[in-house]
């Protein structure tokens, strides 16, 4: 095949326009493939024993959690996933704090989605509202550097913040909203893997932003290594437990009144954008294709529905010129360095660097691990959460 042919995968929707796809003799995909395995170890297994895994870790919190007023963190963005996890922890009992990351891009149906599951589980709420001229100056460095994943600010920064406040709460458990039915393909060309390397994300800023991030929480190596030396861990649902994007959907419009968006992650604005907009028109990624393609393979699509979504635009054309306008008015930017940003050439992320892996040998680790033994936790690290 040549280098400018192109093929699309006869089972998904996945295509060249992901440059690390492959097909078997029958035109199936490696994205395909790697779904099936992971499946098989995940969310394909039995009922019963998914199950079973389930109540166990649903046990294993209330167990932690007895005497506490929060046996768990949820991470809440009113979008589906979240919102579902919510359901189901009122349904089996848990009592999370509700934390949502307010980083000025929330939608009014957000707004009014992450209102009503409040007032219908009783859950507390905390919105950890970001520096927003911090975080602005940090979203214009990645648009200005000219790499794919402009949301590893936001994905980063959502996990620093759960993590931060779980620590500082004494709260063993995260829950993850983690979805591998939905979310388990995608090519690592149309994002950046490494989500959580804060080396990759100071260089960028370092390099292309004008402020200094002094009021952010940091999910470094050492900050991961610390959170899991104390004890936090976090737990994924969604593998264990059914889950039918429709079904789902149903079950939150009949509990909380919940209103559905058009595509994933279409909660925020700023997301609808990036991936509606900026998305295919700079990097020549359409990410429902990659979202379709793993609700194929999990059953809860047919290709041929797959296809028809696909022939209409992300979102209405005319949202997409709002929403233009609308970002560019909160960036404080002018439509003419937006455009000019927007014909740049991609920049790989690994242009950046990343985080150095610690060397247990070297002095720093050393005075690092006396420091959390002797003087953060001098009676034993894991007895201060657990």
């Amino acid at each position: 095949m040549n280098s400018t042919e192109y093929k699309q995968c006869v089972k998904c929707v996945m295509d060249t326009t992901t440059t690390l796809i492959k097909f078997d003799e029958e035109g199936i995909c490696n994205f395909c493939h790697d779904y099936d395995k992971l499946a098989s170890k995940t969310v394909n297994r039995p009922k019963e024993e998914r199950y079973k895994d389930f109540e166990l870790s649903i046990h294993e919190i209330k167990k932690w959690g007895v005497g506490k007023k929060y046996d768990c963190i949820l991470g809440l963005s009113g979008g589906l996933d979240s919102s579902y996890m919510a359901l189901i922890a009122k349904e089996y009992g848990l009592r999370p704090l509700l934390v949502h990351f307010d980083n000025g891009w929330n939608s009014e149906v957000a707004i009014k989605n992450i209102e009503n599951i409040v007032n219908k589980t009783g859950f507390d709420l905390y919105t950890y509202v970001i520096n927003w001229e911090e975080f602005k100056d940090l979203q214009i460095a990645y648009f200005k550097a000219s790499v794919i994943d402009i949301e590893v600010p936001t994905d980063q920064l959502i996990f620093a913040s759960l993590y931060k406040i779980a620590y500082e709460r004494n709260i063993k458990y995260i829950l993850s909203g983690n979805n591998i039915r939905t979310e388990a393909i995608l090519p690592a060309d149309w994002c950046f893997p490494n989500k959580l390397d804060y080396t990759n994300l100071y260089n960028i800023h370092q390099k292309y932003g004008k402020s200094k991030l002094e009021n952010f929480p940091k999910l470094g190596i050492i900050q991961r290594n610390s959170y899991y030396l104390s004890g936090i861990r976090q737990v994924a649902f969604f593998d264990k437990y059914d889950f039918n994007v429709n079904d789902v959907k149903s079950k939150l419009v009949k509990e909380f009144n919940y209103q559905t968006y058009p595509c994933k992650h279409y909660e925020s604005v700023f997301t609808r954008f990036y991936q509606g907009y900026i998305l295919p028109k700079k990097f020549n990624v359409d990410k429902r294709k990659a979202h379709l393609s793993s609700m194929i393979c999990s059953m809860q699509i047919s290709r041929s529905e797959a296809l028809q979504e696909l022939k209409n635009p992300p979102y209405p054309e005319s949202e997409q010129l709002e929403d233009k306008a609308y970002v560019l008015k909160k960036w404080e930017m002018s439509e003419k360095e937006f455009e000019d940003i927007m014909h740049l050439k991609p920049v790989d992320h690994k242009v950046f660097g990343f985080d150095k892996p610690i060397n247990q040998t070297d002095f720093i680790y050393k005075l690092y691990m006396f420091y959390l033994y002797k003087i953060a936790f001098p009676f034993g690290i894991k007895k201060r959460i657990l």
